[in-house]
């Protein structure tokens, strides 16, 4: 789930982080947000690039339905959303506070010692990867005095997670994966299959087995976060901008694939985010 924190407003509080540099080939991105009560809603968790970790301090986050359908709703406080390519639904309206990471699919195998294919279309409780550890961790969060201060002592957890010996992922899907990302998802598979050596559809099946997705539909879903990333700043550029500099043959292709990958339309994702 790419981003399951609603709109913010006046009342809000986000503050963002990187973490230390040794943890970002796992941990790209950390927020931490309070967010106040409001009339009840939902909102989309679209599809990303990334995996969403998500820490919560204060309430809990609530899901009424899975990216993958077939998969049951519940209640988290401490979850983690695998790689999907629907939306998930979120409930919205009591206030909430907590931290939210960007996990990168190497993260999932360095911090939570499982293959980032197992939590595919699903989201997950973290007591279930990381078994006792959780509980006293958001202990320690929620008493700290300060962001900063939640921050470094998330840092140094999760450093000391990925220091543990874990097995490596295939070499093969992790150059697949780096070009695809450094091509911004314009690369045909094709091309792809041959550099690594493999046919397209043994390709296929590894990378699915290892990241959640397959390299097609992982290539869109990268395509589909730079442009999400995109109209998420500050100066936000018109949707026929980001269409052609996200590869797009024009804005009609970007609102299909916000209509398929977010649920919703891009005027309508767009209203949801802080102005």
């Amino acid at each position: 789930m790419g981003t399951p924190l609603a709109a913010a407003h006046t009342r809000d509080e986000l503050v963002w982080t990187r973490p230390s540099p040794a943890l970002r080939d796992y941990v790209t991105g950390c927020i931490g947000y309070r967010i106040a009560p409001t009339e009840p809603a939902t909102h989309q968790g679209v599809p990303s690039a990334h995996l969403t970790l998500l820490l919560c301090l204060d309430g809990t986050v609530e899901l009424l339905r899975m990216p993958d359908p077939a998969r049951s709703p519940g209640s988290f406080s401490a979850m983690v959303g695998g790689l999907h390519n629907a939306p998930a639904v979120i409930a919205q309206g009591p206030p909430q506070t907590g931290l939210q990471l960007r996990l990168t699919w190497r993260g999932a195998r360095a911090l939570l010692d499982a293959p980032a294919g197992l939590l595919a279309g699903d989201v997950v409780d973290l007591g279930a990867l990381l078994g006792n550890r959780i509980g006293p961790l958001l202990d320690r969060l929620a008493t700290a005095p300060s962001w900063a201060e939640r921050f470094a002592l998330l840092d140094a957890t999760l450093t000391r997670l990925a220091m543990r010996r874990r097995r490596e992922p295939p070499p093969e899907v992790g150059y697949a994966w780096d070009r695809l990302a450094a091509a911004g998802g314009m690369l045909r598979i094709e091309e792809l299959a041959r550099e690594v050596g493999w046919s397209r559809r043994h390709l296929a099946d590894r990378f699915r087995r290892e990241i959640g997705l397959a390299p097609k539909a992982a290539a869109r879903v990268i395509r589909f976060e730079r442009a999400c990333d995109m109209l998420r700043a500050a100066r936000r550029p018109a949707l026929a901008a980001v269409a052609s500099e996200c590869g797009y043959v024009d804005q009609a292709h970007l609102a299909r694939d916000f209509r398929d990958l977010a649920g919703i339309t891009a005027t309508a994702w767009l209203a949801e985010r802080p102005s």
